[in-house]
């Protein structure tokens, strides 16, 4: 593999939810000879299969995947474990004489990836996060979002109000380095970002979106989802964790405690999906250069060959 101006070329697909990133990257992994990274944050955990869309074992037979059931769902997954285990699976796949292929939703993510990245995790502190997390139940995801407003306004500030996640990390750092996460993203040690990367955006109209997330959600319903929260909650790992409090999850949970019908549950389960889109869109519109594919006025099967040939190029084969 060519190092593009001392820098290691990668290719990642990139896009909202429910627009068929997926679909494209079985197909064109193969092509060239590639292995994906998931960029997906919730799709690190083991156990939570259905309300976080992963492929299916055959798929990852037929296509390796990475960054997939890393985790379990009490465990803190962070941005900076993520970014050593990314550059763990990159260096290994092109010892292989693989390529690189990072494909997900989670826009934070490919920022700590492909931006200056500290040299050290920040401290992590699981009942510090469990206290937070309670108190988000009790008091709700405001109270705590004003909490870091006050402390941290600049993490506030490219934060969305409802990232209970984000909103946790930042206070969980504050309280356990005694500074906030800002001034450690300022301050710290940080090391050059190694990439070149090739953005290749997969965007489809909203109507389709919603009508693809509509139907996703309903299909896991039918499929267990159900189900597989029940085991969750009944193994322990309960709303306490950040990963049960997302959602589709988040929904079933209150419908298992009776707060919520099936039907309130669904119908808020596609709403929060369909909330979580526009932030995606959002967010995306801020990556630059971005080759975007249109998938309402791109035949798949040309998008797939042009993708294909793009990636190729950046990657230098011949």
């Amino acid at each position: 593999m060519i190092k593009s101006r001392g820098k290691i070329p990668v290719a990642a697909i990139i896009g909202p939810t429910a627009v068929g990133k997926t679909a494209i990257s079985l197909e064109v992994a193969p092509l060239i000879e590639g292995e994906v990274i998931s960029i997906d944050s919730r799709q690190v955990y083991r156990y939570m299969d259905i309300g976080t869309d992963k492929v299916s074992r055959e798929e990852r037979l037929h296509t390796i995947h990475h960054l997939i059931d890393v985790a379990d769902p009490d465990d803190t997954f962070t941005a900076a474990r993520f970014v050593e285990e990314a550059n763990s699976a990159i260096k290994r796949i092109i010892v292989r004489e693989k390529r690189p292929l990072l494909v997900g939703g989670t826009p934070f993510y490919y920022n700590a990836l492909f931006a200056e990245m500290l040299t050290a995790s920040l401290e992590s502190d699981p009942e510090i996060r469990k206290s937070l997390l309670q108190e988000a139940e009790i008091k709700g995801k405001k109270h705590l979002y004003h909490k870091l407003e006050e402390s941290d306004p600049e993490l506030a500030s490219r934060i969305h109000p409802n990232d209970l996640v984000r909103i946790v990390r930042g206070l969980e750092i504050l309280y356990t380095t005694g500074k906030p996460a800002s001034w450690w993203y300022k301050h710290g040690k940080k090391i050059k970002n190694p990439y070149d990367v090739l953005y290749i955006g997969i965007i489809r109209s909203r109507q389709i979106a919603y009508k693809n997330i509509e139907l996703r959600a309903k299909g896991q319903f039918q499929r267990g989802l159900i189900d597989e929260v029940n085991w969750l909650l009944k193994n322990g790992f309960d709303e306490r964790f950040a990963p049960m409090q997302g959602f589709g999850y988040k929904e079933v949970i209150r419908y298992l405690r009776g707060l919520y019908s099936i039907d309130e549950a669904l119908a808020y389960y596609i709403r929060a999906t369909k909330a979580f889109y526009r932030r995606q869109m959002t967010w995306f519109k801020k990556f630059k250069p971005v080759m975007w594919y249109d998938l309402d006025e791109t035949n798949k099967e040309i998008a797939i060959n042009d993708i294909v040939e793009k990636i190729l190029k950046h990657m230098g084969a011949e």
